[in-house]
């Protein structure tokens, strides 16, 4: 890495934050990196690959990201990448590239610190060190990536079906699932128990729109308008939910859940042994261990 110098790494990084921001609910991965790309005339090193394989921009651009991730300025989840309100802070506050990169690094030694009294000296030892971490964080973004495209290409009523399965895994009772056609904004129905004597009833409204723009306020108050008392609501969608929308459903009188693409995928894996094979072919999953690196 001699070619590549903190300053050159700080101009990639504050970019990146830049390009971030631009969206407050996250960007994935590669296509943060591929825009980033975009910003930049790169040298032919930066350009090329390692002799192992890999893109050698990519990889300066992920191994940086570890010191903003322990720094606080960057949360990782199921490959999308969101600035913390302390990385807006960081950015705000050092304008300077090499001083924004060197803070991240300052504070990842002193995360490290308190773990361990051995601490990173430079970027090459912290690119040993997190290798393993980087490869599974690729592969996580390669996973989710397959099971997104997979639920996004489901029919829609396979897709309800699905949601259908989870509850029943989960130890509740479908009592009714909508055919095709109009739903009332109602596409399944469950209870607690087999005879749907115990409340509270479970309406479930459920869209497969993993292309479209998240669900917004509005979209969340029309669902609430069909609850009855006794009634509490399930909403999922493939999309995800604005901040807004998550902030109506969590401060209505109502009670809503609101469940995005990655919470439902959360939910399957954590119930998979309770799903029946019909189920599990809906969304087949299998887990695949890795060498994990330092937290």
């Amino acid at each position: 890495m001699a070619e590549i110098t903190k300053a050159r790494t700080g101009q990639f990084m504050r970019r990146l934050f830049e390009l971030l921001l631009q969206r407050p609910e996250g960007m994935q991965a590669n296509e943060a990196l591929h825009q980033l790309e975009g910003e930049f005339t790169l040298s032919e090193y930066e350009a090329g690959e390692y002799a192992s394989g890999g893109r050698r921009f990519d990889k300066i651009v992920r191994f940086a990201t570890v010191d903003t991730v322990k720094a606080g300025w960057l949360v990782k989840e199921k490959g999308t990448w969101t600035v913390t309100a302390e990385g807006i802070a960081a950015l705000q506050k050092h304008q300077d590239p090499a001083e924004f990169y060197g803070q991240a690094v300052l504070l990842y030694r002193q995360w490290k610190h308190a773990q361990s009294t051995a601490a990173a000296d430079a970027l090459d030892d912290a690119i040993v060190e997190n290798a393993a971490g980087l490869t599974l964080e690729q592969a996580e973004e390669q996973a989710w990536s397959e099971i997104s495209l997979h639920l996004a290409g489901m029919p829609p009523y396979e897709f309800q079906e699905l949601v259908a399965c989870l509850l029943r895994a989960m130890g509740y009772h479908v009592g009714w699932v909508a055919p095709p056609g109009k739903d009332g904004g109602v596409d399944i129905i469950a209870f607690n128990d087999p005879l749907g004597t115990r409340p509270p009833r479970i309406k479930v409204q459920v869209k497969r729109n993993a292309n479209s723009p998240r669900i917004d306020v509005m979209g969340v108050r029309s669902f609430m308008a069909v609850l009855g008392e006794g009634d509490v609501g399930l909403f999922v969608a493939l999309s995800g939910f604005t901040r807004d929308a998550d902030l109506e459903a969590r401060q209505s009188h109502r009670r809503v859940t609101l469940i995005g693409g990655n919470a439902l995928v959360e939910l399957w894996t954590k119930h998979y042994q309770q799903l029946d094979d019909e189920a599990r072919r809906r969304l087949p999953l299998k887990p695949v261990w890795f060498l994990a690196g330092d937290d």
